[in-house]
């Protein structure tokens, strides 16, 4: 399936930019206002702050208090950032992740339950913005999945049921699933409240960040603004995350091009490149540095103790 996201993205990627004009994508790119670029600065930097929560939220659910939040926000922005360039985050990310706490005593099987439940955090909340997106603003997911807005709100609708449906069986009595050692308590209705706020809150500075580089430079574009942005850009990152390509290269690009065709495509191609500088590969560079001095500062560690 991921293969299948990718092939059909890469084909309708090469099929919208054969007529792009790279000249004045670059123009575009020096013309952005340099307002706009710090505000997406500060809204990506806000997202990977409530990226951190995902795995406090995670430990304190598990009942690793021992862990500092220090150690969460490293071990949380470290796999992200990684995971989210070099693809498949489940498994490069919950790496990372192990290499961190197992300093702390925590074993494989304690990573993936924090894997399984800042997962989960993550699907919760793109189900209730994504669900919410589709029922009052179907166009943008439904040019993505070429189906009729009408089955999209539908979908959305239902999307929104299921999610209310699931935080009033998880509030009714303490819920757990899997089997012996792999069995993970799943947290009750208020903290499955504070799970979906977490990614809300993740969600909603990410597409402010997108919708900065791109929508607010265009007002002429017309439109319902910050709101069609973000309906695409979650849309957009869904199926990018579905395909587990490094970076979502090309599925996301191609999903937010189909998704938002009111905007120029020179313009859009501008800001999807200063988003994805900003928001993949300065992180990504930071994330390596950081990791570098992690395992600098156990080497160190571990000579002193053996002298």
């Amino acid at each position: 399936m991921s293969a299948a996201i990718v092939a059909v993205s890469l084909v309708v990627l090469a099929h919208i930019l054969k007529d792009i004009d790279a000249a004045r994508v670059v123009a575009n790119v020096r013309a952005m206002p340099p307002a706009n670029i710090a505000r997406a600065v500060l809204f990506i930097a806000a997202a990977y702050g409530t990226l951190t929560c995902y795995d406090l939220f995670a430990l304190r659910t598990l009942g690793a208090g021992h862990v500092p939040y220090r150690i969460a926000a490293l071990a949380s922005f470290t796999s992200y950032a990684i995971g989210h360039n070099i693809g498949a985050t489940a498994f490069s990310g919950g790496a990372i992740r192990y290499r961190i706490y197992s300093q702390f005593g925590l074993g494989v099987v304690d990573v993936a339950k924090i894997c399984f439940l800042t997962g989960l955090t993550f699907w919760l909340g793109n189900l209730a913005v994504l669900g919410f997106g589709m029922a009052c603003c179907p166009q943008p997911p439904a040019r993505i999945l070429e189906l009729a807005p009408g089955v999209v709100r539908v979908a959305g609708i239902a999307a929104l049921v299921l999610l209310v449906s699931y935080v009033a069986w998880a509030s009714l009595r303490p819920r757990a699933i899997g089997i012996r050692d792999w069995r993970v308590g799943l947290p009750g209705g208020l903290s499955t409240l504070v799970q979906i706020g977490i990614a809300v809150a993740d969600l909603g500075c990410s597409s402010l960040a997108m919708w900065s580089l791109t929508w607010s430079v265009m007002p002429a574009a017309g439109g319902d603004g910050f709101f069609t942005v973000a309906v695409a850009f979650v849309a957009a990152t869904l199926l990018g995350f579905a395909s587990h390509a490094p970076g979502s290269l090309g599925v996301f690009d191609a999903a937010m091009l189909v998704g938002l065709p009111q905007i120029a495509t020179e313009e859009l191609v501008a800001g999807l490149l200063v988003f994805r500088v900003l928001y993949f590969m300065i992180p990504f560079a930071l994330a390596l540095v950081t990791m570098a001095c992690w395992e600098a500062a156990l080497a160190i560690s571990r000579r002193k103790s053996k002298c």
